[in-house]
């Protein structure tokens, strides 16, 4: 049995576990290591109260009602704090633990961190978002005397944060820089883990044709649909692609949810292209494999703010790691991210990105290009293996644990039918692929 020096406590609220890939993987990256790990989370639909999956204890918790204004993201800070406060110290008793890393957002377990410090416990903060650039995206520079109380509150958590935390976890480049500036951070306490697939098991699968509902192309999103992610602008795109361009013939696919889900179905709607999208909602591995070996083109649709121009977006590697070529506007991480293997557009130009779009889905050659060009970049360079290695070790740093041994998981999210894989040694095979996407022709 582990011992409970060795157990770590990750919290986080924005989103269920598994179903949050980069916690996942650093979940099954602590075990691995020989790391006992606990987590509270909130549940998704369906989900058990408590569940021990391949060794990680995941307690969970209702999520709150939807926010839609200051009053009711207070009560959600304030509800999602104090059930994760109690459910902690049952963590504490049942399974105990020596540290406890807290994913953002929101910046506010940097006070459940200290007291718990006060027993001895060590605090990592894994900073997935910049929730200062989350408000200014937002709403814009703040004008009124609440906005700016606001603005100034997230700083102020986000300083405590910092301050609280024994080392600090950035997702990339960017993000190390605002901690070492803004959050006056000494920058061998700050480590980048960046969140690249575990390329193992996000690899091109032969497709599923009936998932195109019809339409002989299909374009691919993947992710949440807030109102900064730029998901309407997709649907604007679609709809000149459709009426300009006149490609009745490519579907879209939408695959995610978020606050901005159900005026987006309307928009679809508005548009009259309820025949062209199909919203999947939550989706889970298997589901994301289908439609990201079914789908021509992925779509990063986020458009230029201070929150995306400096942040890591998963779909884009996870595009990749499909073998399919990337469409999006030219965001700097996103250029760190995808290099070459992407065709950017001017920030916000709608038609820019529609006749991209369009000219993506008459060349297949380069389609091919960008698609095989992808796939290598995330397997050579962007790869969750060399990750994952950093984020253990931050870990052996902040418990003094050199010598854990390892443990053995098992591969649950591969597919049991191993001939769905596409052949990647074979680059004819890949090409094929790529072009075709399991077309006739």
């Amino acid at each position: 049995m582990l011992g409970r020096d060795n157990r770590i406590l990750i919290i986080v609220q924005n989103m269920p576990v598994p179903l949050d890939r980069r916690v996942w993987l650093e979940c099954q990256a602590l075990v691995r290591n020989g790391f006992g790990v606990s987590v509270i989370c909130p549940k998704g639909p369906g989900d058990p109260w408590r569940q021990n999956i391949d060794g990680v204890r995941i307690y969970k918790y209702p999520p709150p009602p939807g926010t839609s204004g200051l009053l009711s993201y207070a009560f959600e800070f304030a509800y999602c704090w104090v059930i994760t406060a109690l459910l902690s110290l049952v963590v504490a008793v049942r399974d105990g633990f020596a540290a406890i890393q807290a994913c953002n957002p929101p910046d506010t377990y940097f006070v459940l961190g200290r007291i718990w410090k006060l027993f001895g416990k060590r605090f990592v903060y894994d900073q997935h978002d910049l929730n200062p650039e989350v408000f200014l995206s937002r709403f814009g520079e703040p004008v009124g005397i609440s906005a700016r109380l606001q603005l100034r509150g997230l700083r102020a958590l986000e300083r405590g944060t910092y301050r609280t935390a024994d080392q600090v976890i950035s997702t990339n480049e960017s993000y190390k820089a605002i901690a070492v500036s803004r959050g006056s951070r000494n920058p061998d306490d700050v480590t980048v883990v960046r969140s690249g697939p575990d390329t193992n098991r996000m690899r091109p699968l032969h497709p599923r044709p009936e998932l195109r509902k019809g339409h002989r192309y299909l374009a691919a999103y993947l992710g949440i649909m807030g109102p900064q992610d730029g998901v309407d602008l997709t649907l604007r795109a679609l709809d000149l692609l459709v009426r300009e361009h006149g490609r009745t013939d490519c579907g879209l696919a939408l695959l995610g949810f978020g606050d901005c889900l159900n005026d987006l179905k309307q928009l679809a709607q508005d548009l009259g292209l309820a025949d062209h999208v199909t919203f999947t909602g939550r989706v889970g591995p298997s589901e994301i494999a289908d439609y990201l070996s079914t789908a021509d083109i992925g779509l990063g649709p986020d458009p230029k703010n201070p929150l995306n121009d400096v942040s890591t977006m998963n779909k884009t590697m996870e595009y990749m790691a499909y073998g399919l070529p990337v469409l999006t506007f030219d965001l700097t991480e996103t250029r760190v991210s995808a290099g070459p293997a992407a065709r950017y557009v001017t920030p916000g130009d709608i038609a820019g990105f529609a006749a991209a779009w369009n000219e993506l889905l008459e060349d297949a050659d380069e389609r091919v290009r960008l698609g095989t060009m992808g796939r290598n970049r995330v397997v050579q360079e962007l790869d969750w293996a060399p990750q994952s290695e950093k984020y253990v070790q931050v870990w052996r740093c902040v418990l003094g644990r050199e010598n854990l041994d390892p443990i053995v998981l098992p591969d649950r999210e591969l597919p049991e039918d191993a001939s769905r894989y596409i052949d990647l040694d074979d680059p004819t095979a890949l090409a094929d692929f790529i072009r075709h996407r399991g077309r006739d022709t």
